[in-house]
């Protein structure tokens, strides 16, 4: 390989590999120079995007403005007011500070800067194409700036290629601006994207008052203050308690110093205070604001700015804690936005914590091979076969089962019931058809008991009702599309707040196709059929919950609806019984886990057995 010389790197390819660190998407330009706004005192800032914010992304604020003769350097690498000093490194109090968003941005794009300072006459514009200065003179704007950008990317196509859709990028742009608006509640926000206004956010208001815009009621009105101090330090904030919680991160928003962070520290804290209050996988509705001495944390850890380091983890690791432990620990809320409620009783089956699924790891079993997937006959004939309630209330396209299996009887005979309620020692061990396992019994009418490998195998106990949520919820999967439903006799108007209006866009055809009979008019949602195998309450309820993001949409409902049909703990199994349960959840993929995440199965080989019962 020859030899290549060292040279310097031409100013324009400088600021474009700057760019790679700052400018990732539309989202990060908006972000750059929403802080610049703030920065400026701005106390109203106006977004319009096009194109997902690719096309056309303009931010205009009233702040104090650039002066006319140092527009030049504003778009000049390294250059800056807020910063002097080296020592200005370690106590930075404003949101941009390293002099690149600018210059970074210009070189990737081509940017309008327009501004008049409070004290000057008129205002002053230069513009800049892919880094290169085309145009600079007077212009007309009121007090304040005024950044417009547009075709991002367009000189590295490259680049443009790693964009999303222009609906997703909108997206972000939106969340990226939420989260800015929610640390600055005074301070007035606007959001225009194709022509179509998103939010309007009046200034002066309170952040549950903010949050409400953004959040449902359904979450919102669940919401508790909180607020602890500690050696100069203050957490405070807005969490919801373990039975609103929901089965993603994303409404855990985390600041420290006004500054949106995403800190690992910060989230291993949050979920801390929750531990042992909520299921795996599941996840409280957070905004949390750190204040702190400005040379208590270090922001100049990454170049988006959204990483930070604290001197004392520790400390802070605590503070956080301490102060979501009192929500974290009530079982009920008072009033909206209210202090910290008293516990009450438990949400009832099914409620807004009972009924969400958390994810369930897949792989190989420790002690059964990996489930076969291509058996969808089987699970769909034992949707039906444990349950004539599941028959008639799921009107799923099931396959009858094998005409060698004796269908459960409505009415148990007195032989059946006697045989499924023997006790374990008296029950006679039947082989399954594979993974060398014997059936034994069923203890405490719960539990099915088998034998893997012989005498000298492992004990396996397997939980009824979690078995047969799993098959019944693989049986709805791949009946998906059937779309049955039961039609109200009036239908039902529910009102929808505007991000339940975005995500019922995209849901739509998914709640169709469960069931739900849906009319849009409006802000109103006209509801004139719900699924089959719900009560019209309960299907009002989790419809709310899908809209609210608060469940997971379809697989939400799959769920509910599978511990609805399963049967229960306590419920007598004949042997042939309990061993077609078994055949069909050994078909199932993910069968380590119910639905809910819950474990299904548990196993003991000869050295746990031998702790258990201290023989080692």
């Amino acid at each position: 390989m020859t030899r290549q010389p060292i040279t310097l790197l031409p100013d324009t390819l400088r600021n474009q590999i700057a760019a790679g660190e700052v400018v990732e998407r539309p989202a990060s330009v908006l972000k750059e120079l929403v802080e610049n706004s703030l920065d400026a005192g701005a106390t109203r800032i106006d977004v319009v995007i096009e194109g997902g914010g690719a096309s056309v992304l303009q931010v205009t604020d009233d702040g104090q403005g650039i002066p006319a003769g140092e527009l030049a350097l504003a778009v000049t690498r390294h250059a800056t007011s807020k910063l002097k000093t080296a020592a200005d490194l370690f106590t930075v109090t404003s949101f941009g500070f390293r002099g690149e968003a600018l210059p970074s941005i210009a070189s990737v794009s081509h940017l309008l800067l327009t501004s008049r300072a409070r004290e000057a006459a008129e205002a002053a514009s230069l513009e800049v194409d892919q880094g290169v200065l085309k145009a600079e003179g007077p212009a007309a704007l009121a007090c304040g700036t005024r950044v417009e950008m547009r075709r991002l990317f367009s000189g590295t196509p490259a680049r443009l290629k790693f964009l999303r859709s222009e609906a997703t990028e909108a997206k972000r742009c939106q969340e990226a601006l939420m989260r800015m608006a929610l640390a600055r509640p005074d301070v007035a926000f606007s959001l225009v994207s194709g022509g179509r206004e998103l939010f309007r956010l009046p200034g002066g208001q309170d952040l549950a008052g903010r949050l409400a815009r953004f959040w449902p009621p359904q979450v919102t009105e669940g919401l508790v203050k909180f607020r602890r101090e500690k050696d100069g330090m203050t957490a405070h904030g807005l969490a919801g308690s373990p039975c609103h919680a929901q089965n993603r991160a994303d409404r855990m928003f985390f600041y420290v110093n006004s500054r949106p962070v995403q800190d690992r520290l910060l989230m291993r804290a949050a979920r801390e205070a929750y531990k042992g209050r909520l299921l795996s996988g599941e996840y409280p509705q957070l905004a949390l604001f750190l204040e702190l001495p400005p040379e208590e944390v270090d922001v100049n850890v990454h170049p988006a700015k959204t990483e930070v380091r604290f001197r004392d983890e520790s400390a802070v690791f605590s503070l956080v804690r301490w102060a979501l432990e009192p929500v974290a620990g009530s079982a009920a809320l008072a009033e909206p936005g209210g202090g910290y409620a008293a516990a009450g009783a438990s949400p009832a089956w099914g409620g807004a914590g009972a009924s969400r699924p958390s994810a369930a790891p897949g792989g190989t079993s420790p002690w059964l091979g990996r489930g076969d997937e291509s058996a969808p006959a089987r699970l769909r004939a034992y949707a039906s076969f444990l349950s004539p309630e599941a028959e008639r209330e799921v009107p799923l396209p099931l396959t009858p089962p094998a005409p060698s299996v004796e269908r459960f009887p409505s009415d148990r005979s007195g032989a059946a019931a006697d045989q499924a309620a023997a006790s374990l020692g008296a029950a006679a061990p039947r082989a399954l058809q594979r993974e060398n396992l014997e059936y034994l019994g069923q203890v405490a009418d719960t539990y099915l008991v088998l034998r893997q490998g012989g005498a000298h195998g492992r004990l396996v106990i397997v939980d009824q009702h979690a078995a047969h949520e799993r098959v019944i919820l693989e049986g709805m999967r791949r009946a998906r599309a059937a779309g049955h439903t039961q039609p109200l006799a009036v239908p039902l108007p529910l009102s929808l707040h505007p991000s339940e209006a975005l995500r019922l866009e995209e849901l739509a055809g998914e709640l169709r196709e469960v069931g739900y009979l849906l009319e849009r008019d409006g802000d109103v949602l006209l509801l004139s059929g719900v699924p089959p195998t719900l009560a019209t309450g309960r299907a009002v309820q989790h419809l709310r919950e899908i809209l609210a993001e608060q469940s997971d949409g379809l697989t939400s409902l799959w769920t509910l609806l599978s511990c609805k049909s399963a049967i229960k703990a306590g419920q007598p199994l004949a042997t042939d019984e309990a061993l077609a349960l078994l055949e069909a959840w050994l078909d199932a993929p993910e069968r380590e886990h119910c639905p809910h995440g819950r474990p299904v199965v548990a196993s003991f080989g000869e050295s746990e057995l031998e702790r258990l019962f201290k023989r080692t």
